[in-house]
């Protein structure tokens, strides 16, 4: 057992189609940005190439992080508490307690539709304990809401 790897976890790990949806998001201004770029170094030569070179390393890193990522973001229910985990360089084990959970909400834009994923968001009393969960297969996104609802609300008519 580790700060990052409690004892008892068993990690759900988001789906794949999280990194295309994220891809496209920020890869598409990126892309027009080294049009816009390449034009004049094609027109004028010379150092203008610096700038779609810079832009160009600037979409290869970006591509890199987002699907590395993507592959360390998880959840695991356990028996009193949800677990989130995320981030690879700069790791991140949220631990939401059922008891404490306000409500949960599945949110899903047209390009996360368009992709069969969604985003099961988690409130509580304290804003700082929140969670989100990204790029849940949405009939699973739908599962886990009412899962994790009927959990909490078990949870609560305990105390």
């Amino acid at each position: 057992m580790t700060w990052f790897e409690p004892e008892g976890a068993s990690w759900t790990y988001v789906d794949r189609r999280l990194i295309p949806a994220r891809l496209l998001s920020f890869g598409i201004p990126l892309l027009l940005l080294l049009v816009a770029t390449a034009v004049p170094a094609v027109m004028f030569g010379g150092l203008v190439w610096l700038a779609p070179a810079a832009v160009a390393i600037i979409l290869l890193w970006t591509s890199w992080i987002v699907v590395r990522q993507v592959g360390a973001h998880a959840w695991a229910e356990r028996e009193d508490d949800l677990l989130v985990k995320r981030g690879r360089m700069f790791k991140r084990v949220t631990v939401v307690p059922y008891g404490r959970m306000q409500f949960v909400e599945v949110e899903a834009g047209p390009l996360a539709r368009a992709f069969g994923i969604a985003r099961v968001q988690l409130h509580t009393a304290a804003p700082g304990t929140d969670a989100s969960i990204a790029g849940v297969p949405t009939d699973e996104a739908a599962r886990l809401r009412d899962r994790l609802t009927a959990r909490g609300e078990a949870t609560l008519a305990g105390l």
